[in-house]
């Protein structure tokens, strides 16, 4: 039964890249003698074109990161396995993929500008300025709960930390082995990827043991790997994105793909069975009903708000020709929505009492690919590691991405140009996450727990609010060029819905805690902004359509 639910599920994940992909691409006239603006206004810092395998590994790792696998695992715990599958095979295909090849479509027309740029020029000045604000607060939000995982999984396991050092070094190597040495990508990969999968090796034999390092803050170690992972974003957001950035995503691809090779392999031949109920009902004591939270707590790996801000923040600046977005956005989402397939079944795999389904998302599914490994002769201990690792270097890649696109918002909000503006902007950028990975914060009941658990409910609801208010920024750009926009409009009104209904009750939920005054001044900004997107709604039916010839931007111009 796993085996078929796998097989099935990438089936329909390739049928729909290849079917309902092209038909995206013929709805938004992709052509691939447009210039795009990595070549217009290449600045070797941000705007310099990759090749597409290079820009896919940097698009999916800095999407994927811990949303596929955290949220799919809570969900199907609570709600049972079959949901929660339903929800990620419709989403990804219908609403997640058309939200993030959308995204990137409409920024490359626009120079790679940000949606909120895009808000401004097709809704208003007020649509921009809270457009700004609400990505800024939502990538607080993901650096926040991703460095707090990613300074707790170090924590767990010692080997993953030195690895993931390893890792970082090796990135660099490649980056000076392409962009400086010229090195064709290729004979660089087939030095640096198998290295990648000998730190794995490597970090296991020579682990920092949590012991060793020393607790600065409340005599926890966690604390030190937080302060160290803001280091790291700080320099990862303002360096040129050829030294980290790219060839680091790029690599960190191939740790993802492993695992997604690796436990679909080990479901095809493990013959391992569904011990999980399918549907456990429709409410859960601690999340709540399956309607609406299901909708939040499943973002990555079916829709995400986050996937757009990577779109138009870093995608649309490295873009090399305009063919390459199907296979970048529409194809990361595909991938992404398969991880979280794999994701779903080390749960369905439990029994109802196994103690484990009581576990940190991340234990579960570092078990599932652990005995997935097991099935050609792979210790458990070195599949289970292997799986935190791939996790962890994809919330790594998740974190740098994040604090440099922060770090645009910022820039872009106050309109600092100068490049050497990224150094205060960035730390500025950084403020929030340092302070609430670093201060104890209780739940409703007052009991303390890690950072991430607090900040997860809330960051779920603006995570699939922002993908709710970037669908309707397109659909009004849609509208404005006169072009089909049905199937961005659905998909919107849906989730929408879904993610104001979840605000508003996390806001009678926490009240006047932090949690419940961010729940509800994210609803007030959400709310004005669909009142300026109806503003600009109204304006567009009073008057005809731009022609198709008005379609295209300044930077759309034939090679």
């Amino acid at each position: 039964m796993l085996t078929l639910i796998l097989v099935f599920s990438a089936a329909i994940f390739i049928a729909a890249f290849f079917g309902y992909g092209r038909i995206l691409e013929k709805w938004y006239d992709i052509d691939h003698r447009r210039v795009t603006p990595s070549h217009a206004d290449y600045d070797g810092i941000d705007r310099v074109p990759a090749p597409k395998a290079v820009l896919l590994g940097h698009h999916f790792s800095s999407v994927a990161g811990a949303g596929p696998v955290l949220g799919p695992i809570i969900a199907a715990v609570a709600f049972g396995w079959l949901p929660v599958l339903l929800w990620v095979l419709f989403g990804a295909i219908l609403i997640g993929g058309v939200h993030d090849f959308s995204a990137l479509v409409i920024s490359i027309r626009h120079k790679a500008r940000s949606i909120a740029e895009i808000a401004r020029e097709h809704m208003s000045p007020l649509a921009y300025k809270l457009f700004l604000a609400f990505i800024w607060l939502t990538l607080v939000y993901v650096l926040t709960v991703f460095t707090d995982l990613t300074a707790a999984t170090f924590v767990s396991d010692g080997g993953v930390a030195s690895a993931s050092l390893m890792f970082i070094v090796l990135a660099i190597g490649f980056g000076v082995f392409v962009y400086r040495l010229k090195i064709p990508v290729l004979w660089s990969s087939l030095l640096f990827v198998p290295l990648v999968f000998v730190c794995v090796w490597l970090g296991q034999k020579l682990p920092i043991p949590a012991s060793s390092v020393p607790a600065f803050i409340g005599g926890d170690p966690a604390k030190t790997w937080d302060l160290l992972l803001i280091v790291y974003c700080f320099l990862a957001s303002v360096l040129p994105v050829w030294i980290l950035l790219q060839p680091r995503d790029y690599l960190s691809s191939f740790l993802l793909y492993g695992s997604v090779l690796g436990g679909f392999l080990g479901i095809l031949f493990g013959g391992f069975a569904v011990a999980y109920p399918a549907f456990t009902g429709w409410s859960h004591p601690q999340l709540g009903g399956l309607f609406p939270i299901l909708f939040i707590t499943v973002a990555c790996g079916a829709c995400s708000g986050f996937h757009a801000v990577v779109a138009s923040g870093t995608s649309s600046k490295q873009l090399d020709k305009e063919t390459d977005a199907r296979p970048v956005a529409y194809g990361a989402m595909m991938i992404e929505g398969l991880v979280a397939v794999i994701a779903i079944i080390t749960v369905a795999m439990l029994a109802k009492d196994d103690p484990l389904s009581g576990r940190d998302p991340l234990v579960i599914y570092g078990t599932g690919i652990g005995k997935f490994l097991s099935v050609f002769g792979i210790p458990a201990s070195i599949g289970y590691s292997f799986g935190l690792l791939a996790l962890s270097t994809f919330i790594l890649t998740t974190l740098d991405t994040a604090t440099r696109l922060n770090r645009y918002i910022f820039e872009e909000f106050f309109n600092l140009k100068n490049v050497n503006w990224r150094y205060p902007s960035t730390i500025a950028t950084l403020i929030l996450p340092a302070i609430f990975v670093l201060i104890s914060l209780k739940d409703p009941q007052g009991k303390l727990i890690p950072a991430w658990k607090v900040i997860w409910p809330v960051f779920g609801a603006t995570n699939q609010l922002l993908a709710g208010l970037v669908l309707l920024v397109i659909t009004v750009w849609l509208k404005k060029n006169g072009k089909k926009a049905f199937f961005t409009f659905v998909p919107m009104v849906f989730m929408n819905v879904m993610t104001v209904w979840s605000l508003v009750l996390l806001l009678n939920q926490y009240r006047l805690s932090a949690v419940g005054i961010i729940a509800g001044i994210l609803l007030l900004l959400a709310l004005v902004l669909m009142v300026e997107a109806v503003k600009a709604a109204r304006t567009l039916w009073r008057k005809p359509p731009n022609s198709a010839g008005q379609l295209l931007e300044a930077g759309s111009h034939a090679r």
